[in-house]
C-alpha cells in the first residue's frame, strides 16, 4: 500500500495530538505526585525512570492507579529502587550529612574502602574546635552562622585537595605540612597508605593491612599534608563524612557550584535509637538520662534540647530534600540507616548507582565482613563499624525505658510520621523485636 506525502502529514499529526493527550493525562494523575516528592506509600515500590515516563505518556494511562510501574508489594528482604547509570569517569565529590551515632561512620567506610575514593572523617571538627569549641552545647543561630560560613569554604578547599586549608584549623598548627593532630586520621585509608605512609609498604613493595586506627598512626608517624593532597589528587573521587552541619539548606552554594559535582548522602535515623546510641557513648553529656533510665524519673534540670535539636534538624532538612527544589536535582539522596543496616549490599549498590561509581569488589568484601559480627562487640566498642547490622538497627528498644520513649516520640512525631517510623504505645509492643517498627518504604532520589 502507497500512501501519499499528505497522507503522512495527517498520521504524522494525528500521532503528535494523541501524545499530547497522554502526556496532559498522565500530568493530572495522583501518583505523580509521588514521583515528584520521591516518597512511595507503605506496601509499595514506585519505580519512575525517563524511560518509564516517555512510554507512559505515549501509551496514555488508563486509570489514576496506573503509572510509573507500580507494582505489587516486595518481600521485606528485598525492597529496591530503579537508578539511571552515569559516567564513571567523571570525578564525583560526595558528603555524607549525618548526625552523631546514626550510623555515618559505617556509611564512611563504603566509600573508604572503594581504591578510587580519596576519604576524610571529620575534617569539620578541627573548625569546629577552633571557633566554637563548645557549639555541639549551642543552638545560637549567630555561632552556628559562624561555624557554617568557614565549614562551608574549608570543603571547597577540601574537594579541589587544597588540605593546607585545614592547617589553618589544627591545633598545634602543622610546621613544614606536618602534623599528627589530624583528628581519626587512621579512619581514612588513603592518609595510611603510600605514598603518604611510606612504612605502610612492607619488604615485598606490598601495603600492610593495619588492625585499628591507632596502628596507622604508630606505623605512619606524622601526617605530611602536602603529600595527603598529592593523594587526593590521584584518586577518582572524593568523599567527606560530617556531622556538623545541621541541615541540608547551609549546603546550597557548594551543591550550586558547577565546578564541585557535589552529591549529598543525608543519612537519617530513628531519633530514638540516636538517643539510646548517646546515652551509651557520651556518658557525662547524657548522665542526667541515664538517671532518668535507672530511677524512672525525670530530673527537673535535664536538657530535652539534646533530642529536640536532632529532630527540629532532620525534619527541616528531609523536608526540603523531599520537596525537590530544582538546585538539588540529580545531587540528593535520602538513606535511613535502618534500611542499609537490614539490606547493606543493595542500599550500597543503590548508592554507588545514584553517585555514578562503580561498585569495587573490596567494599563488597567489607561490607561482607563487617555486618555479621557479634552484638557484643559493638556494645563493648563504641565507635566499631564491625556489628551484627541488622539486630542493631532497633536495640534501642531494649536499652530505653517506656517513659523515655514516650517523650521522645512525642517531641519528635513530624519527623518519625515522615520517615516512616511507627509509634509504640505499651511497653509490650515496645519489647517485641519480632515486630519492627520501621514501616517499608522506597525514597527516590529525583533527576
Amino acid at each position: 500500500m502507497q500512501c501519499s506525502w499528505k497522507s503522512m502529514v495527517l498520521l504524522a499529526l494525528a500521532s503528535i495530538a494523541i501524545q499530547y493527550t497522554a502526556i496532559r493525562t498522565f500530568s493530572t494523575k495522583p501518583l505523580s505526585l509521588l514521583c515528584s516528592v520521591g516518597l512511595a506509600p507503605t506496601g509499595h515500590a514506585v519505580n519512575c525512570s525517563l524511560r518509564d515516563l516517555t512510554r507512559l505518556g505515549q501509551e496514555t494511562l488508563e486509570s489514576s492507579e496506573q503509572g510509573c510501574d507500580e507494582i505489587l508489594p516486595q518481600s521485606p528482604s528485598s525492597p529496591s529502587i530503579s537508578l539511571p547509570s552515569y559516567n564513571a569517569n567523571k570525578r564525583t565529590h560526595i558528603l555524607i550529612l549525618a548526625t552523631t551515632r546514626s550510623g555515618s561512620s559505617f556509611v564512611g567506610q563504603l566509600f573508604n574502602q572503594h581504591p578510587e575514593v580519596f576519604y576524610l572523617f571529620e575534617p569539620l571538627y578541627h573548625v569546629q574546635l577552633a571557633l566554637l569549641p563548645r557549639l555541639a552545647q549551642s543552638r545560637n543561630l549567630a555561632e552556628r552562622r559562624v561555624m557554617l560560613g568557614a565549614a562551608r569554604d574549608l570543603l571547597r578547599s577540601l574537594y579541589h585537595c587544597h588540605l593546607s586549608s585545614l592547617e589553618s584549623y589544627i591545633r598545634p598548627r602543622p610546621a613544614n605540612h606536618s602534623t599528627d593532630k589530624l583528628f581519626r586520621r587512621g579512619a581514612s585509608l588513603s592518609l595510611c597508605s603510600p605514598p603518604v605512609c611510606e612504612a605502610q609498604l612492607g619488604r615485598e613493595g606490598q601495603s600492610l593491612v593495619l588492625s585499628d586506627e591507632g596502628e596507622c598512626v604508630k606505623r605512619c608517624g606524622p601526617l605530611n599534608v602536602s603529600l595527603a593532597a598529592d593523594a587526593c589528587r590521584a584518586k577518582r573521587h572524593a568523599a567527606i563524612k560530617t556531622v556538623r552541619i545541621p541541615q541540608i539548606s547551609d549546603l546550597r552554594a557548594l551543591i550550586e557550584d558547577p565546578r564541585l559535582n557535589l552529591k549529598v548522602v543525608q543519612l537519617v535515623r530513628d531519633p530514638r535509637g540516636i538517643l539510646a546510641s548517646r546515652i551509651e557513648t557520651f556518658r557525662d553529656t547524657y548522665r542526667l538520662w541515664r538517671l532518668w533510665r535507672a530511677t524512672g524519673r525525670r530530673p527537673h534540670n535535664l536538657d530535652l534540647g539534646q533530642i529536640n535539636t536532632v529532630c527540629e534538624d532532620f525534619l527541616r532538612s528531609v523536608s526540603t530534600g523531599l520537596a525537590r527544589p530544582a538546585w538539588l536535582r540529580g545531587r540528593y539522596i535520602l538513606l535511613r540507616y535502618e534500611d542499609l543496616a537490614r539490606f547493606p549490599l543493595q542500599k550500597t549498590r543503590e548508592l554507588y548507582r545514584f553517585l555514578g561509581l562503580v561498585l569495587d569488589h573490596s567494599v563488597k568484601d567489607w561490607i561482607i565482613n563487617n555486618t555479621r559480627g557479634s552484638s557484643d562487640l559493638s556494645s563493648r566498642q563504641k565507635f566499631t563499624t564491625v556489628r551484627d547490622s541488622a539486630a542493631n538497627a532497633e536495640n534501642w528498644r531494649v536499652k530505653l525505658s517506656f517513659d523515655m520513649v514516650v517523650y521522645t516520640q512525642t517531641a519528635c512525631q513530624p519527623l518519625l510520621e515522615l520517615l516512616g517510623y511507627k509509634t509504640v504505645y505499651h511497653p509490650r509492643e515496645l519489647r517485641n523485636l519480632s515486630h519492627s517498627l520501621v514501616e517499608d518504604r522506597t525514597f527516590l532520589p529525583f533527576f
